[in-house]
Parts: structure tokens; sequence; C-alpha cells
């Protein structure tokens, strides 16, 4: 293969896909410890493939806030055994300096899972015995399991990390490596929270000091396995109600009854590791009529009937919606591969169908359920009050709640790396899905136990002959009719998402959808008592609401849209289908502003 001919197949640029390619892929091929990653660059090499072999190597996987999460394959911009003993090499010399800095003994306590995702096991493996042989003191699952049990984990075992094995709800081509710190390594309430700067840098730059060729201890033992009692002591956890408030209490808040056994539920795992802890949560909770998607119950690496298994994209949850037309439902539960996320749907009489419940509405709900709890815990009474929390892009409504209640609210930046460690937290979200209902058992977003809380609130509400969509209709009634929606833009470079952004920050539109915009935030200066982050938010005068800001996974850009319609507090159901209407139209027209 002419080495020369990757220039021409890329972009000429010698930086990106220099003429030493090939002995660049031969090094690469001589470190690898995976003879199947060998064999897969030495095809390519014999076949000449220049550009995938470019891809491979004009970069490398980057170490950051999410760890690690790309395609799999060989070479170093691709998820493998190489990339990944090296990923362990260096958050172990990290995890090492920092407890020698402390003063304590260089043998981090570390806990390790995995989802069933394609390479998953394997890669947990070797993540443990390169810590078991640097003097750590390891466990490891027993078998497959969710993010949430890891993050729970990490806390439950006192390790000073967590390293799950996932790539969440990303397309089955993909894995990677999520970090956590706890123990000696975080204090509350950062205690088992994932990774934010500087400690994403510092690792990153145990990595790249790394040597190239890292030889990879024996993967069959010297960790302790942590079979079924992890498990146990999870589901224990959420069975127990916050503080000792009684279940009944903690369960029906915003719904008055019992209906538990009453309700039937469809539940989709979508091909993921959910069923496990699910299922059994949802029994012992009094739940009996529960009824998965037989088809997609099972994990499977390769999510066969679903194209993303991602409960937000269009058709995700189509199998789940016909079973629960034919067996008629109550509510429909949804959860990603690693079960971290919640979709909740049910039926709606203004669509005459299912539908999906945005992140905001579940999240407003479950904002809802914890206010009420904790206005129970506390008895009305002066004492400190409990916070919620929710990213900067998610709904205004939780903070109107908040207040009503006399809990505080923070607004934080984008991920549970920032949302779960807010001191005194009792719940926080993200629209994307996203919710921690149990902050005192896992410091992320738990899909588990937060459709347990959505039932448990369902439950109460047909108990008195009602549904979510009753309960929403009530908070518009005291709160105003808050409804969201996306628009997302898709780019070939980096570049040009820096460029739209810097233009949306020097020239923002004067008006959108015909109300005039009031106030502009350059949320890159830092706002609302937040670090720098890219974006821009514009108030316009209607009370609408438009966050612009570039995606920190993919190549995009998304605006974030809000709008609030006022609504009397006498108004009926007909009244507020008007209303909803209203405001979806007004939502249509802001989205087709923001395209333009």
């Amino acid at each position: 293969m002419d080495p020369g001919r990757c220039r021409a197949a890329m972009t000429g640029d010698p930086e990106i896909c220099a003429p030493d390619l090939v002995a660049r892929v031969e090094r690469w091929m001589a470190a690898d410890p995976d003879p199947a990653a060998r064999a897969e660059l030495r095809a390519l090499l014999v076949a000449g493939d220049t550009g995938e072999l470019c891809d491979r190597f004009s970069t490398h996987l980057q170490f950051g806030t999410a760890g690690l999460r790309g395609r799999l394959g060989a070479g170093p911009n691709r998820m493998n055994r190489a990339v990944v003993i090296r990923a362990a090499a260096g958050l172990t010399a990290y995890l090492r300096d920092r407890l020698a800095d402390v003063g304590e003994p260089p043998c981090p306590r570390v806990v390790i899972g995995f989802d069933a995702r394609h390479g998953s096991r394997r890669f947990a493996h070797d993540t443990a015995a390169v810590v078991t042989a640097a003097g750590g003191h390891v466990t490891v699952f027993a078998q497959l399991g969710p993010t949430p049990l890891l993050a729970f984990a990490v806390r439950h075992l006192a390790a000073d990390a967590g390293v799950m094995v996932t790539a969440s709800h990303n397309p089955a081509s993909d894995n990677g490596l999520k970090v956590y710190l706890g123990g000696r390594m975080a204090a509350e309430p950062a205690d088992g929270v994932q990774i934010v700067p500087p400690a994403d840098a510092e690792i990153a730059a145990q990595i790249a000091a790394a040597p190239g060729a890292i030889d990879v201890p024996r993967s069959d033992g010297g960790w302790v396995t942590a079979g079924a009692s992890l498990g146990e002591a999870y589901l224990a956890a959420a069975a127990a109600s916050p503080a000792g408030l009684p279940r009944s209490t903690a369960g029906v808040a915003a719904g008055g009854g019992d209906g538990r056994e009453a309700l039937r539920i469809v539940t989709t795992f979508m091909h993921g590791v959910g069923a496990a802890l699910t299922l059994p949560a949802f029994a012992q909770a009094g739940f009996t009529d529960v009824i998965p998607v037989p088809d997609q119950r099972e994990p499977d690496p390769d999510f066969p009937t679903v194209g993303v298994p991602n409960p937000e994209e269009p058709g995700a949850g189509d199998h789940a919606f016909d079973l629960a037309r034919r067996v008629q439902a109550d509510l429909v539960i949804a959860s990603d591969p690693d079960a971290d996320r919640c979709a909740v749907a049910l039926h709606d009489p203004r669509v005459g169908d299912y539908r999906m419940l945005t992140g905001d509405e579940v999240g407003s709900v479950l904002g809802l359920r914890a206010a009420i709890v904790h206005s129970v815990l506390s008895g009305g009474g002066s004492g400190e009050p409990a916070t919620v929390a929710s990213s900067i892009v998610s709904s205004r409504l939780l903070p109107a709640i908040a207040a009503a209640y006399g809990l505080r609210h923070r607004v934080t930046l984008t991920g549970f790396k920032w949302i779960a460690r807010t001191a005194g937290l009792v719940f926080g979200y993200e629209e994307a899905m996203g919710y921690c209902v149990r902050p005192d058992m896992v410091r992320d977003k738990d899909g588990i136990t937060a459709g347990l809380a959505v039932a448990e609130v369902a439950a109460g509400l047909k108990a008195r002959g009602l549904t979510l969509l009753d309960l929403l209709d009530d908070l518009a009634r005291t709160f105003g009719l808050h409804l969201t929606g996306q628009v997302t833009a898709s780019f070939t470079s980096t570049d040009q998402i820096a460029a739209t952004m810097a233009r949306l920050a020097a020239h923002p539109p004067r008006e959108l959808a015909g109300s005039p915009i009031v106030a502009v935030s350059d949320l890159s200066e830092g706002s609302f008592g937040l670090p720098p982050t890219p974006g821009t938010l514009w108030t316009l005068a209607d009370a609408s609401r438009v966050i612009v800001r570039p995606s920190g996974t993919e190549p995009k850009v998304k605006c974030y849209l809000e709008v609030i319609e006022q609504v009397p507090s006498d108004a009926t159901y007909d009244d507020i289908t008007a209303i909803r209407s209203l405001a979806a139209r007004r939502l249509a027209a802001l989205a087709d502003a923001v395209r333009i």
C-alpha cells in the first residue's frame, strides 16, 4: 500500500494523515495484546484500505468527563482492548498518585461493572487485571448489570473509583468506559458521582504518559467477584423510603391512594440489562401486573428490534406501544440498554393513542413528588430546606414547584456529573430522560428507581380515577402550562459549529416567532452562577426561552425551546385542551423560527 494515497483519500493535510501511516499501524500492532485486533489491522493493510486506516489512526479516543466512548474496532481511534488497557493504566496511576498525596497507601479500591454490549465483559476483566496488578483491591460484577448498580456499588462498597463498561444508548457498534470517584477520592456530595474537571484531564494525562506497550496481566482472577448480594443490597435500598418515610406516603404522595395491584404496566428494556433488577423492584413494591415486551426483555448486544436503543428516538417505543394497546396498559415504562434512563408513556385521549411524555413532563411529576414527600418529612417546619436540581436546558417548571413547597432549586450545567453533586439534593433531573430520585443510594440518573417512583404516583392517581395527565393538568393550573421542545442542526466539522456559536453570540436575532428578544445571556461567559459553558440563552417578551448550545458528544448544535401559557385555576379539561393546542402552535412557530 502506498501511504501517500492516504492524503488523497482524506483531506490532504499531512498532519491528519501522515506519510508514516503504515509504520504507525505496524507499531500499534506490535504493542496490541489482542490477536484478533492485530489480524483486523493486517487485513486492512493488505486490502490497502487507506481511508479506514486514516480514520483509525488520525487521532485517538479522547478521555473526558464521560470517560471513553466510541466505535468498536482496532486502532487508537476505536474502542478495543489496547485502548482500554491504557485507560486502565492511566486511571490506576491517577488513583495511586492521589492517594499518596493525602498520605494513604497507594492501593485503590475499585469496583467494575459491565453491560451486555460486545466486548464489555472482556474490557471489564482487562481493567480489573491492570488495577489488580498495580496493587489495587478490585471488585468485579459476576454478571452483566446496569449502570445504576455500578453507581450504587461505589457508595455501598466505599470504593475509591468505579468503572462501568457501557455505551449507554449508543448504537450497537459502540462501547465505552464511564468513571466515578468515591471513597477516599471524593467527599459528599461528590461521593459516587461521575468525574468532572480537573480529574478528567489529569487521568487523560496519565493515559498519555502510559507506555506504548503495556503487559497484560493474567485476567482470570485476583479480584473479588460481586455476586447476587450486590443486587440484593440495591433492591433493599430501593425498597427503603427516604429517611424512613413510610412507603405508603412516599409512593402515593402526589396521588392520594394506593392502586398498585390494579395498575397495568408494560415495560421494555430495549435488549439491555434492566430486567434483572427492575422486575424484582416492581414486584417487591406491590406491582403485580407488569408485562415486559417479550422480544426486548433479554440482553442482546445487536439490538435487533430497535435502530438506535434510545427511548428518546422516534420509533424506539413502537413494540411497547403495540403491546400496551393490546393489553390496555395504564403505563409504559422504558429503559435504555444500561437502564440509567427512564421513559414514560400512557394513553392520551387528546391524541387518541399512547404518547411518550417528555423528559420535562416526567421531571415535573417526580419533582412534585419529591416536594410533597419532603414537605411531609419536615412537617411544614422551618428546618433546613431540601434541594432539587435541574440542568440549565430543562424546563422552568421545577423551580416554580420548589418555591411553592419551600425547597431550594439549583440550576446546573448539563449532565448528571453536575446535577448529582448538588449539596442537599433530594431530586434532580435533566430533560434527556434522566432522573435521580434516590440520591441517598445512587448519585446518578437511575432508570430503575425513577420508573418505580413514577409507577407509585400513577398507582395513587388511579386509585382516585385519575392519571398522570390529570396531574400534569393540575400543575398547569397552578404554575402555568410549560411546553418544551428541541431543534437539532447537524454539521460536518467542529469549525462550523464554533463559527455558528460565535455568530449567534455576536449577532443574536431581535425577535423570534413575532416576539422580541428582551434578554441575551452568553453562557460562555458564565451565567446564573454557573461556570462558563458553550451556549447562548434568549428570553423573549412572551416568556418563551431558547437555549442554543453545541452537543458535547456529536457534531450538532441543539436548540432547547420552552413556551409558557397561563392557565386559569378553574380551567376545565376542554379549556386546557385548547390552551395546550395554542402552546403547541407557539412552540412549532418558535421551532420554525430557529431553523432559519
